[in-house]
């Protein structure tokens, strides 16, 4: 079954439609599809009105945490919000209305995956695993597919492949 995600991308504090792997830190480089004029809480209400479940609101890169807050005070506790999340905020957005946070980057320092990162933010969610999304958005390597963190810019080392009994990794 297919299902809907509304998805609410925050770049710069505006509400934009980035083409994947365009979103580095030279500006030129940016590609949109799209540049709304409306604001986050106008798509946040939307998703609301229309019963619109598991919808989110990423920050991609500095200027987003406004906006980001003020989606998720429109629809408390039904949005899930992630970009910069770390064990030293995740609890922060929990408690600004964010039903779950969602985290990539932060648990692959220099491209590997730590485990003493992902158990880090967990203790700080009191242990509450059902408040927390591990996004493990992947680019193709070759005939490979690795995990990509850094706004879609860094492949880490961990690959993604079809094992016997579903995913497995490493």
């Amino acid at each position: 079954m297919t299902r809907f995600r509304p998805c609410i991308d925050l770049h710069a504090g505006q509400v934009k439609q980035i083409v994947g792997g365009t979103l580095d830190s030279a500006s030129e480089a940016l590609q949109t599809n799209h540049v709304s004029q409306l604001p986050a809480e106008h798509f946040a209400q939307l998703y609301r009105d229309n019963g619109l479940e598991g919808a989110h609101v990423i920050m991609l890169g500095g200027g987003n945490d406004e906006a980001a807050r003020r989606a998720l005070q429109a629809w408390p506790g039904r949005l899930q919000v992630g970009g910069g999340i770390r064990d030293t905020n995740a609890k922060e957005w929990i408690e600004a209305g964010a039903e779950k946070v969602i985290i990539t980057s932060y648990l692959f320092p220099d491209g590997h995956f730590s485990q003493e990162r992902l158990d880090a933010v967990l203790a700080a969610l009191d242990g509450d695993k059902d408040k927390l999304v591990i996004d493990l958005s992947c680019r193709r390597q070759g005939d490979k597919w690795f995990v990509a963190m850094n706004k879609w810019q860094t492949l880490t080392d961990m690959e993604i492949n079809q094992g016997k009994s579903g995913i497995s990794c490493c």
